[in-house]
């Protein structure tokens, strides 16, 4: 059953010790942290890693979020940087054409699933930092503000490694030969 307390209360509660208020919080945010050490890593058993070591985490510094954000936010950045941290410490170069995520199916549209997978491949081949940008942006429609915040760099980087991100982007889509 699901605990209608707000994001901020279930913070409180679990910075203070409540179990059931931190697996609350988890099982209300697991889905998309999960998408996003999944998209930063681009391998299923690295995205495991970082959502782990993301709990871990967020058990532990609970207590430090001071509430500038929203707590969603709070542990995308806690994601964010445990899935950077692990492709860093795998030292792993994305495998595109293996390590996909499965689509997710498009209303009816079979164009559409292949045009995930074009972009999740194209996604894959970005350097770390500029996926991450690119998937807090346009996966998770964070502004320019939040993402500068979570990344904790200044919102000129962030526009600058978006429009590079979305540059790469635009030229491995452009070039079949460079996403298969």
């Amino acid at each position: 059953m699901a605990d209608g307390r707000p994001d901020t209360e279930l913070a409180v509660l679990a910075a203070g010790g409540d179990q059931a208020a931190f697996a609350e919080l988890m099982t209300r945010h697991r889905a998309r942290l999960y998408a996003v050490c999944r998209r930063v890593t681009c391998h299923d058993q690295d995205a495991q890693e970082a959502l782990q070591e993301t709990m871990i985490i967020a058990w532990k510094r609970l207590g430090e979020f001071d509430g500038r954000s929203a707590v969603g936010t709070w542990l995308y950045r806690v994601a964010t940087n445990a899935a950077i941290d692990e492709v860093r410490r795998r030292k792993r170069t994305p495998e595109p054409a293996e390590t996909v995520p499965e689509p997710t199916p498009v209303r009816g549209a079979d164009g559409g699933v292949i045009a995930r997978m074009d972009v999740d491949r194209a996604l894959a081949q970005l350097p770390p930092q500029y996926r991450a940008v690119v998937v807090l942006r346009e996966i998770c429609d964070l502004s320019y503000t939040e993402i500068a915040e979570l990344r904790d760099i200044p919102v000129q980087t962030v526009k600058s490694q978006l429009s590079r991100g979305r540059q790469a982007l635009v030229e491995l889509l452009t070039d079949p030969a460079r996403t298969a």
